[in-house]
């Protein structure tokens, strides 16, 4: 009898609805400002990866918190590199949008109303780019980049 493809058990067992996190993951540290059961969630679903998401909230919360009225996004010295990647405040929002898809739908709609909040002063005190260049509207795939990168940036100006 052939076995099932891992695919269809999964869907069989389905995503995380109805399911509850394991104990392990209510026993880690809460992730930032997310309440208990949020921050078990985004453990269980996420693992390893957990860690990111606070420190990538810190992140976009120390580039909002940068004095002065206006902020103007600053490219990444070396943008193929991983950590200096993070310098730019847009590909930190694209991590986090990458994590909030991928958590169940409690943690999506707790870290939701966290990025939400964040997005709104992102939004009104960034410029949006009436011209961005051909590189902040489309990436490799052709896909269309998000808001957050048609934003006005330092050397831009």
């Amino acid at each position: 009898m052939p076995r099932k493809r891992p695919g269809a058990l999964r869907a069989e067992r389905g995503g995380f609805e109805g399911r509850r996190p394991p104990a392990w993951a209510w026993e880690l540290p809460s992730v930032d400002r997310l309440s208990p059961a949020p921050s078990a969630e985004v453990h269980w679903a996420l693992g390893a990866r957990s860690g990111n998401v606070a420190g990538l909230l810190s992140m976009y919360r120390r580039f909002l918190r940068t004095p002065g009225r206006r902020l103007w996004l600053v490219t990444s010295g070396c943008p193929g590199c991983p950590g200096c990647a993070l310098d730019d405040v847009a590909v930190v929002r694209d991590e986090l949008a990458g994590h909030y898809r991928a958590l169940p739908p409690e943690a999506r709609r707790a870290l939701g109303r966290v990025l939400r909040l964040l997005d709104e002063e992102f939004r009104r005190r960034t410029f949006p780019d009436p011209d961005p260049p051909a590189a902040h509207w489309a990436d490799r795939s052709g896909g269309p980049y998000a808001w957050w990168h048609r934003r006005l940036y330092a050397d831009h100006r």
